[in-house]
């Protein structure tokens, strides 16, 4: 039996394969082939979020939004400098949390909140797109998308009576029954994962958004000059004996926080430790709320770095507009107080008189400490009224348009008024350069009947012959800017083609 089952198996396989080709061979050449159906095409207007985030999970903002530019080379920026935003962030982190910690401490017997370790990771943020808005209000307003699948490491440290509590905190998704985790079974952790995704996408992922506001939406993106601060260095006395000879060369250094202009200074003089100078600057102010006037007095010297003799801050919300007030001030090596080893250095004697704009005065009409509005105390010229009064000139270039050189395109501007020649930063092979620089003039009285003249030069970038080249000017009458208070405009350019020049000018008076 065993020989007879193994001699049909080998006819029926024999058989088998022969009789399966044929039949096979006859239905592949004289089947019909059925209609194939069009596949269901929908526009993606007619799709919801929840699908469209299904089809178009990680596709950046650019790709997405026509609105949005990429900026691959700002996240190319972004991961190089990681490792050192990561520190500065995190030393942020930690002086932000530190008066915050200080609150409790003594508290609950708590005798110490301190992070152990605090690092945002290996992995940067990565920026799908950014929206720029340009205005003629010199403001530029962007708007970031950021995606963030970082990795950080945070531990906070609490120290309460004898206990050391470690808190570090971790996310996942895990659930336990009687010992044993679910999210064990096969499908379930990925399914409880894409779900708690999903979720959580829809407060961020596209079209969904979620704005984070950078800056208070009453203030621009650059703070607007509100007044003109008057100083008067008047003397300084007993100050420190810096030279060989018992003696020392003062001067003095005044500036307001937050300012990138360089520092007044004043005359040296010589071999005295009680000088005088009575000097008088104008600074320009910004924020009285929070500007402080920085006045350092150092002495001078002919070879090497000049000592400092002392230093004083006095913050411009102590002044009341238009009140001129003396300040004896004492000098210290820094404004660090509570430092026991701080010795009094002699002492500085200043006048000051914060004279805010018309337009700004209701503002700061009482003492800048109390901060509310108040009703003007000046009332405002009539139109038929010559304007007069000192004031401040703001020449803002924003840009240019179609300029163009014979032998090369590097433009920038220059600003000559009154004697006085300013110049923007030089952009380098372009015919549209954006420059967004603004200019300060104090004057004494209304630039009335006067012009100022702007040109815009290419200078070559390298060694030759010839290696600058005027590429147009305009001359513009001040006169309407001093009536209206500003102007806003283009201007073609004498002697160019096609070129334009974005210029706007303002008149503050105080």
């Amino acid at each position: 039996m065993g020989f007879l089952s193994s001699l049909l198996d080998i006819v029926g396989f024999g058989i088998g394969i022969p009789f399966g080709l044929l039949v096979g061979f006859f239905l592949f050449v004289y089947s019909q082939p059925k209609d194939v159906q069009d596949p269901d095409v929908r526009p993606l207007s007619e799709l919801d979020s929840s699908t469209l985030m299904d089809l178009l999970p990680e596709l950046p903002f650019w790709v997405k939004n026509p609105n949005y530019d990429r900026v691959d080379w700002l996240n190319k920026f972004i991961l190089n400098m990681w490792p050192y935003l990561d520190k500065a962030i995190c030393d942020t982190i930690r002086s932000m949390a530190q008066p915050i910690f200080a609150e409790y401490i003594g508290m609950y017997q708590i005798e110490a909140i301190e992070f152990e370790k605090l690092s945002l990771g290996t992995l940067p943020p990565i920026l799908h797109g950014i929206k720029v808005y340009e205005t003629n209000e010199k403001e530029l307003a962007m708007e970031p998308a950021i995606k963030w699948a970082g990795n950080p490491n945070i531990i906070l440290v609490l120290k309460w009576l004898p206990f050391r509590i470690t808190i570090q905190p971790h996310v996942d998704f895990g659930l336990k029954i009687l010992g044993g985790d679910i999210m064990s079974i096969p499908g379930l952790y990925r399914f409880v994962q894409e779900t708690i995704k999903r979720e959580v996408a829809k407060l961020y992922l596209w079209p969904q958004t979620l704005e984070i506001p950078i800056l208070d939406a009453a203030t621009g993106a650059i703070k607007k000059p509100v007044g003109i601060l008057h100083v008067k260095v008047v003397r300084a006395l007993k100050l420190l004996k810096m030279d060989f000879l018992g003696a020392s060369d003062p001067y003095v250094k005044l500036s307001l926080s937050g300012e990138r202009l360089p520092a007044k200074k004043t005359t040296v003089k010589r071999k005295n430790l009680n000088p005088e100078w009575n000097e008088k600057f104008k600074l320009i102010v910004r924020d009285p709320q929070a500007q402080v006037l920085q006045l350092y007095v150092y002495d001078w010297d002919k070879v090497g770095a000049h000592d400092k003799l002392g230093m004083q801050l006095v913050p411009l919300k102590l002044l009341t507009p238009h009140e001129t007030q003396e300040f004896t001030l004492d000098l210290f090596k820094n404004t660090n107080l509570s430092d026991p080893q701080q010795k009094q250095r002699g002492k500085i004697v200043v006048e000051l008189t914060f004279d805010p704009f018309k337009e700004d005065h209701e503002c700061y009409s009482g003492p800048l400490d109390g901060y509310g509005r108040k009703e003007s105390r000046i009332s405002r010229a009539s139109d038929d009224d010559t304007p007069s009064g000192a004031g401040l000139l703001l020449v803002t270039i924003q840009g240019a348009e179609d300029v163009e050189g014979q032998r090369h395109n590097n433009p920038y501007a220059v600003i000559l008024f009154r004697g006085e020649k300013k110049k923007t930063k030089m952009m380098k092979k372009t015919r549209d350069p954006q420059w967004n620089e603004e200019f300060q003039f104090m004057l004494e009285e209304p630039p009335l009947s006067e012009k100022i003249h702007i040109q815009v030069i290419s200078q070559r970038s390298g060694i030759g012959f010839r290696s600058k080249e005027s590429m147009g000017h305009v001359d513009i009458d001040l006169t309407d800017v001093v009536h209206n208070g500003r102007i806003n405009h283009k201007y073609h350019l004498i002697n160019s083609k096609n070129g334009q020049i974005h210029l706007e000018i303002k008149w503050k008076m105080i």
